[in-house]
């Protein structure tokens, strides 16, 4: 049989791991390797994705990668309900690795020059508390999720109070044979820049998987310090482990942490800093056992790094993790060796006599050969704890938040109750507070410039111009950040994973992946990290195509378009409105989807394989912490692009070509410029010059839409001096058109300059199309 043909709660052993390439590499580092039992936990409601329990943790895989793997039935053991009992084994020495007076057979004592910048590099599994770590190290306030992919670049920070030190946090990878954009600059990073230490934080409730990283480093022969993480939690379940021995057999200083409480970090900092100026190197990169199999791994590596010592040299890559590299066929690390053409033959000759000697294709013999020795590390010195109170809980939430019949609905009612209770409730009654306290400030600043007999045109330019403009805008923040507390808690809580679960077969039928729904959510809140977070994505066609996609995803920047036209046109269906715009950019996005899949992007999305991490309980910090970033941000953007767009378009609109102020804007130097573009707007009913230049003003940033129409429409008001459809044309279009210079520069940086001007282009094309549609559907209708 093969894992797809597993009913729900059954187990088999796996016997072989079919397929071929990356993505096979990827499951043999998931832990998807001969020999090994997993259990099929669900099926996604369409039926495919299926989830699978592995090595304690819980990992999504498509029917038909699932078909390619062998596996025999066996009889489930009964396990994970009570804690094993206490190992019966002698207790060791601590062996001081990491610390004063203690140095490594491999570090001769001599520390670096003082003065000397410590860098150290932050590497571990994906969602396994990296950046959580990070801010405890650093201070900094980097994003925090509870799914995986949350860091897609490299972020730099000197440890608090610590002189002459970098940390970098670094995306989270599985194993040194990167899968996806992001693990490359991992690997990258640790090669080629070559930090002076290296910070390995493992998931100490998943401690199998997460070690598997750790071997591949330890060969790296770069000073290293193991964080076991989530020490808490363990604990709380009943397990345990023996730090003492884990450093014995890891040959690198050990430190249990928890870093979301602040555990352990000081300890954790001092032995960090020590192996880094100390240069204490591992102690062990040999994790063969001869008489395992016959030592055919062990001879194996051997005697392709007596093979290729001189190129490892050369190339600058420690020799013990290029003959592993070279061996599991990487082409990357191969081509950086320059082997000759002899060389290679040798290399193809060692290997397969080690395939026929092992019984195992290559890769496979060696991710078994880590396998087994973190199994022996495990044993040796880990208490499992019984099954985790956060694991039951989140299983019991699935049946209904992954169910056959409720995953769907209830994701509906739950957007449906986010956008309710951000327009018409929380969010409503927070900017109806702010508003009054911009209107009170407006009237006193006004009387003070009068009183002061301030000249009629700088009192013209503050309140008609800033405030009107800038404090128009400002109004909309309880908006936005409502919006984006509703979206981060369904994200802190593990929700989103799931969404990116029982989405994959739906999406997969527009050409994407599930995990393509992570940047598309993202896209709800801001484009620009939308974007980034598309390298998570390990096909470049899945990363483009989701790129593309994302300017259909309404950010919060419209919201203030959206919030001040639904106000003063719709007042009784808002929250009706501004959902049928949402749903209207999804889609859209579908039907650009399908057209990118036929044309430009053909070929079938990428395997969907994806670690589902537990339930947790949104954190308090982590909310707050991302809620100041975005009114930060926003406050920010008020008070620079969209305060200069106002103040210049003030300017604009009340002078004329020689400098003198007009009594009439429309002989103003703003109705000269913007009147080039009325007729090309008209047959889409936004032909006023005033309207044109509001759009234009939406390039720099989407929220001056409002400010810069408050501005050139004066007292007379928008709501009096446009029609209903106008209106709705003018919200479609703000939906669909360009995004705003910020995002454009990142997909310029993601995909290249070409590709940003076509995203101009394109979305101002869609955008008009669909509104000459509606416009003319509306004139048919009678509507005006």
């Amino acid at each position: 049989m093969t894992i797809r043909d597993l009913k729900i709660g059954q187990t088999a052993r796996i016997d072989e791991v079919g397929g071929e390439g990356a993505l096979r590499q990827h499951f043999l580092d998931m832990g998807v390797i001969p020999g090994v039992e997993v259990t099929l936990v669900r099926l996604a409601p369409m039926g495919d994705p299926m989830e699978l329990r592995v090595h304690g943790y819980e990992l999504t895989l498509r029917l038909a990668d699932a078909a390619q793997i062998k596996a025999t039935p066996v009889e489930k053991k009964a396990q994970d309900d009570v804690a094993p009992a206490k190992k019966d084994k002698h207790d060791i020495n601590h062996p001081g690795l990491g610390e004063e007076g203690k140095f490594h057979l491999k570090g001769d004592g001599t520390p670096l020059p003082k003065g000397e910048m410590l860098t150290f590099a932050l590497v571990g599994n994906q969602n396994c508390g990296k950046t959580t770590l990070f801010n405890q190290l650093t201070g900094a306030n980097q994003h925090v999720g509870n799914f995986p992919g949350v860091t897609v670049d490299r972020k730099d920070g000197a440890i608090r109070g610590k002189e002459y030190t970098c940390i970098t946090d670094l995306p989270g990878i599985y194993s040194m044979s990167p899968y996806s954009s992001e693990e490359l600059v991992s690997r990258d990073f640790v090669l080629k820049e070559k930090p002076k230490a290296i910070i390995n934080i493992v998931d100490a409730t998943n401690i199998e998987r997460n070690l598997y990283l750790t071997m591949q480093l330890l060969e790296l022969s770069i000073p290293m310090v193991v964080a076991l993480n989530m020490m808490d939690e363990l604990r709380g379940n009943g397990g345990s482990v023996d730090i003492n021995r884990m450093e014995k057999m890891l040959g690198v200083p050990v430190v249990p942490i928890s870093a979301s409480k602040n555990e352990g970090i000081d300890e954790l900092v001092a032995h960090a800093l020590h192996i880094a100026q100390y240069q204490e190197k591992p102690e062990i990169d040999d994790f063969c056992d001869e008489n395992d199999n016959g030592g055919a791994v062990h001879r194996c590596i051997h005697g392709v790094i007596h093979l290729m010592e001189d190129h490892a040299k050369r190339a600058d890559i420690p020799v013990r993790f290029a003959a592993s590299k070279a061996i599991e066929n990487d082409a990357q690390i191969i081509k950086r060796l320059d082997l000759d053409e002899n060389e290679i033959e040798t290399l193809e000759h060692i290997t397969k006599q080690m395939e026929k000697e092992r019984g195992l294709d290559r890769s496979a013999a060696m991710a078994d050969m880590r396998f087994a020795f973190i199994e022996k590390v495990c044993n040796e010195c880990v208490i499992k704890p019984r099954e985790s109170k956060e694991h039951i809980r989140s299983q019991k939430i699935d049946k209904w938040l992954t169910g056959k019949y409720t995953a769907i609905p209830i994701f509906i009612c739950v957007m449906a109750l986010v956008f309710f209770l951000t327009f018409n409730v929380i969010g409503a009654w927070l900017q109806g507070l702010l508003e009054i306290g911009i209107e009170a400030l407006t009237n006193i600043t006004d009387n003070a410039l009068t009183a002061a007999n301030v000249n009629v045109t700088v009192h013209e330019l503050v309140i008609g111009g800033i405030f009107e403009g800038v404090g128009g805008v400002l109004s909309f923040l309880p908006i936005i950040i409502t919006m984006f507390f509703f979206l981060s808690i369904l994200e802190d809580s593990g929700y989103i994973a799931r969404v990116a679960f029982f989405m994959d077969k739906l999406l997969r039928k527009i050409g994407l992946s599930g995990r393509s729904i992570v940047p598309l959510l993202i896209g709800f809140g801001c484009t620009v990290p939308a974007v980034m977070s598309t390298r998570t994505l390990p096909s470049d066609r899945d990363r483009k195509m989701t790129i593309l996609l994302t300017p259909f995803m309404s950010c919060t920047a419209k919201l203030p378009i959206y919030t001040f036209f639904v106000a003063a046109f719709f007042p009784n269906h808002g929250w009706l409105v501004i959902t049928v715009l949402y749903f209207l950019g999804i889609f859209l996005g579908v039907l650009a989807a399908l057209f990118f899949k036929k044309v430009r992007f053909k070929g079938e999305a990428v395997p969907f394989v994806m670690e589902l991490p537990n339930y947790r309980l949104p954190s308090a910090r982590n909310v707050i912490q991302l809620l100041w970033e975005k009114a930060k941000d926003f406050l920010q953007r008020a008070f620079t692009v969209i305060f200069l767009a106002t103040v210049i378009v003030w300017v604009l609109q009340s002078f004329d070509t020689h400098l003198n102020l007009v009594s009439d804007q429309k002989d103003s130097i703003l109705a000269l410029i913007a009147g080039g573009l009325a007729p090309l707007f008209s047959p889409i009913g936004l032909g006023d010059w005033r309207i044109c230049t509001s759009l234009i003003s939406g390039f720099m940033a989407k929220e001056s839409v409002v400010s810069v129409l408050e501005v050139l429409f004066g007292s007379t008001g928008v709501a009096a001096s446009m029609s209903t459809l106008t209106a709705f044309c003018l919200l479609v279009f703000s939906l669909l058109y360009t995004p705003c210079v910020a995002a454009i520069a990142s997909i310029k940086r993601e995909m290249g300059s070409k590709w940003a001007v076509c995203v101009v282009i394109w979305q101002c094309a869609i955008a008009w199309i669909c509104t000459f549609i509606v416009h003319t559907i509306g004139l048919l209708m009678g509507l005006v």
